[in-house]
């Protein structure tokens, strides 16, 4: 099960990403345990599975509207579908690879897949269970979830 110190890693991710790359921090609520079930997503949800040492899944799930605002600040003006794929899977593949850094080589990153819908079948973690870090921008909400044993 992952530590509170090690939470830290992929809030601090999250809030890096959102300071680099819409050049406007990201506010961070209070990480929680989901004990049963899986998270509620939104329409865009990027899903890294991790191996190695450490195994498991992170993802970041965001609704189209977020995303929209996030390429305007980005400077793009392809708000497809597809651009927004795109994004989602590029999200969770940076903070997952920033993380790395502090967990090492041994945490290894899959390339993201990218699920959307208004209910998209997030992979099973039999035995795991996921911590859920609230992410508000401007006026809208996302989240990451990270579950790792």
């Amino acid at each position: 099960m992952i530590q509170e110190s090690e939470l830290k890693t992929f809030v601090e991710g999250t809030t890096n990403y959102f300071e680099v790359a819409a050049q406007q921090p990201a506010s961070i609520g209070s990480p929680y345990l989901v004990t049963e079930g899986q998270p509620s997503v939104h329409e865009y949800t990027g899903v890294i599975n991790i191996t190695g040492k450490r195994e498991g899944v992170v993802y970041f799930t965001a609704p189209k509207a977020m995303l929209t605002v996030l390429l305007m600040k980005m400077q793009e003006s392809d708000f497809s579908h597809e651009t927004m794929r795109d994004l989602v899977g590029e999200v969770a593949n940076t903070i997952s690879g920033n993380a790395r850094k502090d967990f090492g080589r041994d945490f290894v990153i899959s390339v993201p897949s990218v699920l959307t819908g208004e209910k998209p079948e997030i992979p099973a973690m039999p035995g795991l269970r996921s911590f859920v870090i609230p992410i508000n921008w401007r006026s809208h909400s996302a989240k990451l979830v990270v579950a790792l044993k």
